[in-house]
């Protein structure tokens, strides 16, 4: 079963297979560049990477590392100036030194913001009870969280990439359905989209919680060390509980414990135009291609980390 994701860059939508990913963005001289490369996954060499939870900590890795990729990428044809020459080269490629570089920043800010702060505010608090510390700190990491989507939100370069996010949910949302990839057609799909990176995040800080509360409250050098070194093991629990609920969206109980996921993706997305839908198809049509799937008739279950 041939599993599809993406996501929203500057002026665009990156899509990705399990062996190819298309980038396509709207340039400042109004025509779309496509951009595609080839994935070479852990997961399809050895079985062990395949594994339950194993397999989620790989996915995300690999989805953070093309996600920059495409980000950076995006970022060159969005800067290019609207009166060069069409044939004008882009530098496209970050070299590894670079990814590497903005992966650090990204990843070390995310922890320091979601993980170390609202462990350290937390252990400030004049908090005895293991269970009542693990509840309150979960309970301020969601609110942060939150707090930090709202505030970007409200930043005008951010809501576009919102709208391409929506672009992104919908034609994912209109394959699945088996419905032909038009702009007006795809415009009718919804915006939410169960297997979204913004409900992977919370469920990340929610199973945070349960997990947790077998450290209880050691002495604060332990506590941050518990909080970084156990991440990855939650976001594996976290991913299993997306892919999961991928493959069983017509379940109405799971639907509903899923819904804080789902009313947090309004934070992330926004109505898209008909230019910016066109551009979200043209990404998924290439990726599309690539895996030999040029007519996408039949419904297919998709995976959405975006």
């Amino acid at each position: 079963m041939q599993t599809i994701g993406g996501q929203a860059v500057l002026e665009g939508v990156m899509m990705r297979s399990p062996a190819h990913w298309a980038l396509a963005v709207r340039k400042p001289n109004g025509e779309i560049a496509e951009h595609t490369t080839s994935i070479s996954s852990p997961m399809a060499r050895h079985r062990v990477f395949r594994l339950p939870v194993i397999r989620g900590i790989v996915a995300l890795g690999e989805s953070l590392a093309i996600g920059f990729r495409a980000l950076a990428i995006s970022a060159n044809y969005a800067a290019q100036d609207a009166d060069a020459d069409d044939k004008e080269e882009v530098e496209t490629e970050l070299s590894r030194g670079a990814i590497f570089f903005a992966f650090a920043i990204a990843i070390g800010f995310a922890i320091a913001l979601f993980k170390v702060t609202p462990a350290l505010i937390t252990n400030w608090l004049p908090i005895d009870t293991d269970g009542l510390f693990v509840i309150v700190e979960g309970v301020i990491r969601v609110t942060i969280f939150i707090l930090y989507i709202l505030v970007i939100s409200l930043l005008p370069d951010l809501r576009r990439v919102f709208q391409y996010h929506g672009a992104e949910h919908k034609a994912i949302n209109a394959l699945e359905a088996g419905a032909e990839l038009t702009p007006e057609n795809v415009q009718r799909f919804s915006l939410i989209h169960p297997r979204c990176g913004t409900a992977f995040l919370l469920w990340v800080m929610v199973i945070a919680i349960f997990v947790f509360a077998f450290i209880g409250q050691p002495s604060w050098p332990w506590l941050i060390a518990s909080r970084i070194l156990l991440l990855p093991v939650i976001a594996g629990l976290a991913y299993e509980v997306i892919r999961f609920a991928g493959k069983h969206t017509d379940n109405r109980l799971l639907m509903a414990m899923l819904a804080p996921g789902l009313w947090l993706q309004r934070l992330t997305t926004r109505e898209p135009s008909l230019d910016q839908l066109e551009v979200s198809i043209r990404a998924l049509r290439e990726v599309l291609r690539l895996e030999g799937q040029e007519r996408p008739t039949e419904a297919r279950r998709v995976e959405v980390m975006a």
